[in-house]
Protein backbone atom coordinates (compact mmCIF):
# COMPACT_ATOMS: atom_id res chain seq x y z
CA UNK A 1 0.00 0.00 0.00
CA UNK A 2 2.89 2.37 0.73
CA UNK A 3 3.95 2.16 -2.92
CA UNK A 4 0.34 2.16 -4.21
CA UNK A 5 0.62 -1.30 -5.75
CA UNK A 6 -2.86 -2.69 -6.37
CA UNK A 7 -3.76 -6.21 -5.16
CA UNK A 8 -3.19 -8.09 -1.91
CA UNK A 9 -0.48 -10.29 -0.47
CA UNK A 10 0.37 -13.04 -1.34
CA UNK A 11 -1.32 -13.05 -4.74
CA UNK A 12 0.25 -9.69 -5.63
CA UNK A 13 3.60 -11.48 -5.96
CA UNK A 14 2.24 -13.31 -9.02
CA UNK A 15 0.27 -10.40 -10.47
CA UNK A 16 0.77 -10.00 -14.24
CA UNK A 17 1.12 -6.22 -14.01
CA UNK A 18 2.88 -5.46 -10.72
CA UNK A 19 4.11 -8.92 -9.68
CA UNK A 20 7.75 -8.37 -10.60
CA UNK A 21 7.92 -5.02 -8.80
CA UNK A 22 6.08 -6.49 -5.79
CA UNK A 23 8.59 -9.36 -5.53
CA UNK A 24 11.50 -6.92 -5.62
CA UNK A 25 9.89 -4.73 -3.00
CA UNK A 26 9.13 -7.76 -0.82
CA UNK A 27 12.75 -8.93 -1.00
CA UNK A 28 14.09 -5.45 -0.20
CA UNK A 29 11.76 -5.10 2.77
CA UNK A 30 12.76 -8.46 4.23
CA UNK A 31 16.45 -7.68 3.72
CA UNK A 32 16.06 -4.40 5.63
CA UNK A 33 14.02 -6.13 8.32
CA UNK A 34 16.84 -8.63 8.82
CA UNK A 35 19.37 -5.81 9.06
CA UNK A 36 17.27 -3.89 11.57
CA UNK A 37 16.80 -7.03 13.65
CA UNK A 38 20.42 -8.20 13.60
CA UNK A 39 21.76 -4.76 14.49
CA UNK A 40 19.08 -3.94 17.04
CA UNK A 41 18.53 -0.73 15.07
CA UNK A 42 14.76 -0.57 15.53
CA UNK A 43 13.35 -1.72 18.87
CA UNK A 44 9.57 -1.96 19.29
CA UNK A 45 8.25 -0.95 22.70
CA UNK A 46 4.85 -1.30 24.30
CA UNK A 47 2.82 -1.21 27.49
CA UNK A 48 -0.51 -2.80 28.39
CA UNK A 49 -2.78 -2.44 31.41
CA UNK A 50 -6.01 -4.00 32.68
CA UNK A 51 -8.22 -2.03 35.06
CA UNK A 52 -11.37 -2.62 37.12
CA UNK A 53 -14.12 -0.64 35.40
CA UNK A 54 -17.87 -0.14 35.15
CA UNK A 55 -20.16 1.86 32.94
CA UNK A 56 -21.92 5.01 34.12
CA UNK A 57 -24.13 6.31 31.33
CA UNK A 58 -21.93 6.77 28.26
CA UNK A 59 -18.77 6.97 30.39
CA UNK A 60 -16.54 4.18 31.65
CA UNK A 61 -15.29 4.69 35.20
CA UNK A 62 -11.87 3.15 35.82
CA UNK A 63 -11.04 2.26 39.42
CA UNK A 64 -7.73 2.15 41.25
CA UNK A 65 -8.22 -1.37 42.58
CA UNK A 66 -10.72 -4.18 43.05
CA UNK A 67 -12.44 -2.41 45.94
CA UNK A 68 -13.87 -0.06 43.24
CA UNK A 69 -14.18 2.77 45.73
CA UNK A 70 -11.58 5.18 44.29
CA UNK A 71 -11.87 6.48 40.74
CA UNK A 72 -8.60 6.42 38.83
CA UNK A 73 -9.92 7.90 35.57
CA UNK A 74 -12.99 8.22 33.37
CA UNK A 75 -13.05 7.27 29.68
CA UNK A 76 -15.67 9.41 27.93
CA UNK A 77 -17.49 8.08 24.89
CA UNK A 78 -20.02 9.18 22.29
CA UNK A 79 -23.17 7.48 21.06
CA UNK A 80 -24.35 7.18 17.47
CA UNK A 81 -27.27 9.49 16.73
CA UNK A 82 -28.10 8.37 13.20
CA UNK A 83 -31.75 7.35 12.91
CA UNK A 84 -32.08 3.56 12.62
CA UNK A 85 -34.90 1.08 12.50
CA UNK A 86 -33.23 -2.31 12.78
CA UNK A 87 -30.56 -2.06 15.48
CA UNK A 88 -29.33 0.06 18.36
CA UNK A 89 -27.29 3.25 18.34
CA UNK A 90 -23.98 2.04 19.73
CA UNK A 91 -21.63 3.56 22.26
CA UNK A 92 -18.41 1.86 23.37
CA UNK A 93 -19.55 2.15 26.98
CA UNK A 94 -22.33 -0.34 26.14
CA UNK A 95 -19.70 -3.10 26.12
CA UNK A 96 -18.82 -2.65 29.82
CA UNK A 97 -21.15 -3.79 32.62
CA UNK A 98 -23.11 -0.96 34.30
CA UNK A 99 -22.17 -0.17 37.88
CA UNK A 100 -25.79 -0.77 38.92
CA UNK A 101 -25.57 -4.37 37.67
CA UNK A 102 -23.20 -5.30 40.48
CA UNK A 103 -20.93 -7.09 38.02
CA UNK A 104 -17.18 -6.55 38.30
CA UNK A 105 -16.04 -5.70 34.79
CA UNK A 106 -12.73 -4.49 33.32
CA UNK A 107 -11.27 -2.27 30.63
CA UNK A 108 -7.89 -2.71 29.01
CA UNK A 109 -5.53 -0.18 27.47
CA UNK A 110 -2.37 -0.39 25.37
CA UNK A 111 0.22 1.68 23.56
CA UNK A 112 2.90 0.35 21.20
CA UNK A 113 5.46 1.74 18.80
CA UNK A 114 7.51 0.17 16.06
CA UNK A 115 10.52 1.93 17.54
CA UNK A 116 11.71 5.33 18.76
CA UNK A 117 14.59 5.06 16.29
CA UNK A 118 12.29 5.40 13.27
CA UNK A 119 12.92 9.11 12.62
CA UNK A 120 16.70 8.96 13.11
CA UNK A 121 17.01 5.98 10.76
CA UNK A 122 14.91 7.76 8.13
CA UNK A 123 17.03 10.90 8.58
CA UNK A 124 20.19 8.90 7.87
CA UNK A 125 18.78 7.71 4.54
CA UNK A 126 17.53 11.22 3.80
CA UNK A 127 21.03 12.62 4.35
CA UNK A 128 22.25 10.18 1.68
CA UNK A 129 19.38 11.23 -0.64
CA UNK A 130 18.08 7.66 -0.46
CA UNK A 131 14.34 8.28 -0.61
CA UNK A 132 13.54 4.64 -1.34
CA UNK A 133 15.00 3.32 1.91
CA UNK A 134 13.78 6.36 3.84
CA UNK A 135 10.23 5.39 2.91
CA UNK A 136 11.01 1.72 3.43
CA UNK A 137 12.17 2.07 7.05
CA UNK A 138 9.09 4.14 7.93
CA UNK A 139 6.81 1.60 6.24
CA UNK A 140 8.45 -1.24 8.17
CA UNK A 141 8.19 0.65 11.46
CA UNK A 142 4.50 1.20 10.78
CA UNK A 143 3.92 -2.50 10.02
CA UNK A 144 5.86 -3.52 13.13
CA UNK A 145 3.68 -1.26 15.27
CA UNK A 146 0.52 -2.84 13.85
CA UNK A 147 1.97 -6.35 14.26
CA UNK A 148 2.94 -5.59 17.86
CA UNK A 149 -0.59 -4.35 18.56
CA UNK A 150 -1.96 -7.61 17.10
CA UNK A 151 0.48 -9.70 19.15
CA UNK A 152 -0.27 -7.90 22.42
CA UNK A 153 -4.02 -8.19 21.84
CA UNK A 154 -3.67 -11.93 21.42
CA UNK A 155 -1.64 -12.17 24.65
CA UNK A 156 -4.30 -10.16 26.46
CA UNK A 157 -7.12 -12.41 25.22
CA UNK A 158 -5.32 -15.66 25.95
CA UNK A 159 -3.05 -14.89 28.93
CA UNK A 160 -3.14 -11.50 30.67
CA UNK A 161 -6.93 -11.05 30.76
CA UNK A 162 -7.51 -14.66 29.72
CA UNK A 163 -11.15 -14.35 28.68
CA UNK A 164 -10.39 -16.42 25.54
CA UNK A 165 -7.71 -18.72 26.93
CA UNK A 166 -8.61 -21.53 24.51
CA UNK A 167 -8.57 -19.38 21.38
CA UNK A 168 -6.88 -21.18 18.49
CA UNK A 169 -7.06 -19.11 15.31
CA UNK A 170 -5.01 -19.30 12.13
CA UNK A 171 -3.49 -16.28 10.43
CA UNK A 172 -6.43 -15.74 8.05
CA UNK A 173 -8.91 -15.78 10.94
CA UNK A 174 -6.76 -13.27 12.82
CA UNK A 175 -6.70 -10.98 9.78
CA UNK A 176 -10.51 -11.21 9.62
CA UNK A 177 -10.59 -10.32 13.35
CA UNK A 178 -12.59 -13.44 14.14
CA UNK A 179 -11.55 -13.28 17.80
CA UNK A 180 -13.63 -12.07 20.73
CA UNK A 181 -13.20 -8.42 21.69
CA UNK A 182 -12.05 -5.21 20.01
CA UNK A 183 -9.27 -2.61 20.42
CA UNK A 184 -10.63 0.76 19.23
CA UNK A 185 -8.24 3.71 19.16
CA UNK A 186 -9.06 7.31 20.19
CA UNK A 187 -9.37 9.39 17.06
CA UNK A 188 -10.95 6.59 15.02
CA UNK A 189 -14.66 6.20 14.07
CA UNK A 190 -15.94 4.55 17.27
CA UNK A 191 -14.21 7.09 19.55
CA UNK A 192 -13.31 10.11 17.41
CA UNK A 193 -12.11 12.41 20.20
CA UNK A 194 -8.30 12.55 20.08
CA UNK A 195 -8.12 14.21 23.52
CA UNK A 196 -9.06 10.88 25.12
CA UNK A 197 -5.51 9.74 24.38
CA UNK A 198 -4.42 11.83 27.36
CA UNK A 199 -6.47 9.61 29.69
CA UNK A 200 -4.89 6.54 28.17
CA UNK A 201 -1.41 8.09 28.43
CA UNK A 202 -1.87 8.89 32.10
CA UNK A 203 -3.32 5.49 33.00
CA UNK A 204 -0.46 3.56 31.42
CA UNK A 205 2.31 6.10 32.09
CA UNK A 206 3.09 5.59 28.43
CA UNK A 207 6.03 7.97 28.12
CA UNK A 208 7.78 6.53 31.18
CA UNK A 209 7.38 2.95 29.99
CA UNK A 210 7.97 3.36 26.26
CA UNK A 211 9.32 6.82 25.44
CA UNK A 212 6.27 7.48 23.21
CA UNK A 213 4.91 11.02 23.42
CA UNK A 214 1.79 13.03 22.65
CA UNK A 215 2.03 16.33 20.81
CA UNK A 216 -0.11 19.37 21.64
CA UNK A 217 -2.53 18.23 18.93
CA UNK A 218 -2.62 14.72 20.46
CA UNK A 219 -0.70 13.12 17.61
CA UNK A 220 1.54 10.26 18.70
CA UNK A 221 5.31 10.25 18.38
CA UNK A 222 6.91 8.30 16.79
CA UNK A 223 4.55 8.18 13.83
CA UNK A 224 4.64 4.37 13.81
CA UNK A 225 2.57 4.05 16.98
CA UNK A 226 -0.78 2.53 17.96
CA UNK A 227 -2.76 3.05 21.17
CA UNK A 228 -6.26 2.19 22.25
CA UNK A 229 -8.69 0.38 24.52
CA UNK A 230 -9.42 -3.33 25.00
CA UNK A 231 -13.02 -4.50 25.27
CA UNK A 232 -13.74 -8.17 25.99
CA UNK A 233 -17.53 -8.34 25.60
CA UNK A 234 -18.49 -11.05 23.08
CA UNK A 235 -20.89 -8.64 21.34
CA UNK A 236 -18.40 -5.77 21.13
CA UNK A 237 -17.89 -4.51 17.59
CA UNK A 238 -16.41 -1.64 15.62
CA UNK A 239 -18.72 1.09 14.40
CA UNK A 240 -18.67 4.74 13.40
CA UNK A 241 -20.15 7.39 15.67
CA UNK A 242 -20.68 9.53 12.54
CA UNK A 243 -22.49 12.85 12.86
CA UNK A 244 -23.68 13.99 16.27
CA UNK A 245 -26.00 16.82 17.28
CA UNK A 246 -25.59 19.74 19.65
CA UNK A 247 -27.43 18.12 22.58
CA UNK A 248 -24.92 15.27 22.81
CA UNK A 249 -21.94 17.56 22.26
CA UNK A 250 -23.14 19.82 25.10
CA UNK A 251 -23.56 16.79 27.38
CA UNK A 252 -20.13 15.48 26.34
CA UNK A 253 -18.49 18.82 27.14
CA UNK A 254 -20.04 18.79 30.61
CA UNK A 255 -18.91 15.21 31.24
CA UNK A 256 -15.35 16.06 30.22
CA UNK A 257 -15.32 19.39 32.04
CA UNK A 258 -14.33 21.34 28.94
CA UNK A 259 -15.77 24.35 27.16
CA UNK A 260 -18.29 23.59 24.43
CA UNK A 261 -16.22 25.52 21.91
CA UNK A 262 -13.17 23.37 22.61
CA UNK A 263 -15.10 20.13 22.23
CA UNK A 264 -16.62 21.39 18.98
CA UNK A 265 -13.12 22.07 17.69
CA UNK A 266 -11.93 18.54 18.44
CA UNK A 267 -15.09 16.92 17.07
CA UNK A 268 -15.40 19.18 14.02
CA UNK A 269 -15.64 16.34 11.48
CA UNK A 270 -18.41 14.66 13.47
CA UNK A 271 -20.65 17.66 14.05
CA UNK A 272 -24.07 17.39 12.44
CA UNK A 273 -24.70 21.12 12.79
CA UNK A 274 -23.02 24.40 11.94
CA UNK A 275 -21.03 26.04 14.71
CA UNK A 276 -22.14 29.62 15.25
Amino acid sequence: MTWSLASKYPRILQDEVVGEEARRLFADANAMLDKLDEGGLLRPRGVVGLFPANREGDDIVIYRDESRRERLAVAHHLRQQTEKSDFANYCLADFVAPKASGKADYLGAFAVTGGLEEDSLAAEFDARHDDYNKIMVKALADRLAEAFAEYLHERVRKVYWGYAANENLGNEALIRESYQGIRPAPGYPACPDHTEKQTLWSLLEVTRHTGMQLTESFAMWPGASVAGWYFSHPDSKYFAVAQIQRDQVEDYAIRKGLALEEIERWLGQNLGYDVE
